[in-house]
């Protein structure tokens, strides 16, 4: 398969792109709730420093040997995080067994919000991206979208028209700060973003969140996806463009990939270039924010991001 010549190296360090909470400093009376429903005392945690939020996210190794992954955020002091928290476990908990994903035990909603999930022996993919581990985990997201279209009963979800509004707000910001980038191509840009709706919606539990850091790659090969806070109502094929983004920074065809794949295949050419266009916008501008101090790469991340979805998306339209 040929190759896609690299926009830039992808900048955040892989792996080490969160600062998190660590055990010692969980408040003694949430680390002896953890440890009775770990059913053995914790003897090491072992901090997962990929992603970009700062919440509590450990692997916790107890006396008996047994493994445990367990996610937590003060409702007091990390509000936005704990709300991401429950929405994860409210999500997890209603994701069929078909689903490629680590299950949710149990879980905690006080002053805490505190998820115990399955552990799984797997790491997460290679960085830069290799095609094997890119074709695992679109495999394992065709096995999503076939487990749930429709998404399961009684989840309440919104749909991606709605919930992908705000991404199209950056738009005239974008047109100020970006003066290195053609005025007409930024416009045609914009006016395809902007067309976003005629296109994401549909019938499927959307994840809107694949990327490097949210999936595993398990002893066998198979990709678990994670981190299920915030997915919608939407098209069957979202998510697998999504997971050609990076690939496609990093030198993969993606072109050759997505004519082999049977949610991408037959969606019309001007369907992708919309979404290509509405990842521009979004990741532009949140890239142009200030750096969280809780998350110093996530502006990198997105930055890099937009300047893969540019490219593509100038390929794409034969822009020069």
């Amino acid at each position: 398969m040929s190759t896609t010549p690299r926009v830039a190296p992808y900048p955040p360090p892989h792996g080490k792109t969160a600062r998190r909470l660590e055990w010692p400093f969980l408040p003694p009376h949430l680390r002896a709730w953890i440890e009775r429903r770990c059913g053995s005392p914790v003897v090491s945690a072992l901090t997962q420093n990929s992603g970009f939020t700062p919440g509590f996210a450990s692997v916790l190794v107890c006396e008996d040997g047994s493994r445990h992954f367990v996610k937590a955020a003060s409702v007091k002091a990390q509000r936005v995080f704990a709300d991401s928290y429950r929405e994860e476990a409210r999500k997890l908990a209603a994701l069929p067994p078909e689903v490629p994903a680590p299950r949710l035990k149990w879980h905690l909603d006080d002053d805490w919000v505190v998820l115990g999930i399955e552990y799984v022996a797997a790491r997460t993919p290679q960085r830069p991206w290799v095609l094997e581990e890119l074709d695992a985990l679109l495999d394992s997201l065709e096995e999503v979208a076939d487990a749930v279209t429709p998404p399961p009963d009684g989840l309440a979800l919104e749909t991606a028209e709605s919930e992908f509004a705000p991404l199209v707000e950056g738009w005239p910001a974008i047109r100020s700060a970006r003066t290195d980038l053609d005025a007409a191509h930024l416009a045609e840009a914009e006016a395809l973003a902007r067309r976003y709706a005629e296109v994401v919606g549909g019938d499927t539990l959307v994840h809107t969140d694949i990327r490097s850091d949210n999936v595993l790659i398990d002893p066998e090969g198979r990709a678990l996806v994670c981190d299920w806070n915030w997915p919608v109502r939407g098209a069957a094929w979202f998510d697998s463009l999504a997971a050609l983004i990076a690939p496609r920074g990093e030198g993969i065809d993606v072109d050759a990939v997505i004519a082999s794949r049977r949610l991408l295949r037959d969606v019309a050419p001007e369907t992708f270039d919309i979404n290509l266009a509405l990842y521009v916008g979004y990741f532009f501008a949140q890239g142009e924010l200030p750096s969280p101090p809780t998350s110093p790469h996530l502006r990198d991340h997105q930055r890099w991001q937009g300047e893969v979805c540019w490219a593509w998306l100038a390929e794409r339209r034969g822009w020069s």
